[in-house]
């Protein structure tokens, strides 16, 4: 039986994208998002819950999250979940589980130049998809 491995988000990110240069040209944009559940608790009081989610996107995304992206900026965001360990500078194993964007639109209106390459036009834009190759047999 197959699985799946998918992720929707519609948040605001917490903080302006951070950006890596790669070799061959290849860009990786880090950011966290931020998700909101309202719901009212027993004594009538409205309660928000807000979930914190690490976002990872590569390039083409990347470039779309450099040039257009910023704290506080409305996204809705298709991707995986993937899970990674390294080993910090004490000798101790971390684990860190991550969003890889595969789908992105910019949501709201912006103050940045209404055309582009990547096609933001300002509201509601669907900017793009990743062109990584599927692992399915079909």
């Amino acid at each position: 039986m197959m699985g799946v491995n998918k992720v929707t988000l519609l948040g605001n990110l917490g903080k302006d994208p951070e950006i890596k240069y790669l070799e061959n040209d290849r860009m990786r944009a880090s950011f966290t998002v931020a998700t909101n559940e309202t719901y009212k608790n027993k004594q009538g009081e409205k309660v928000t819950n807000t979930e914190w989610h690490n976002v990872v996107l590569w390039s083409p995304l990347a470039k779309i999250a450099e040039q257009y992206l910023s704290k506080g900026k409305q996204i809705y965001l298709e991707g995986k979940l993937v899970t990674r360990s390294y080993t910090d500078k004490e000798g101790n194993s971390k684990y860190i589980t991550e969003i890889v964007g595969q789908n992105l639109v910019l949501l709201g209106n912006s103050d940045k130049p209404s055309a582009s390459s990547a096609g933001y036009a300002g509201r509601d834009t669907h900017v793009g998809q990743t062109d990584e190759a599927d692992d399915l047999p079909f």
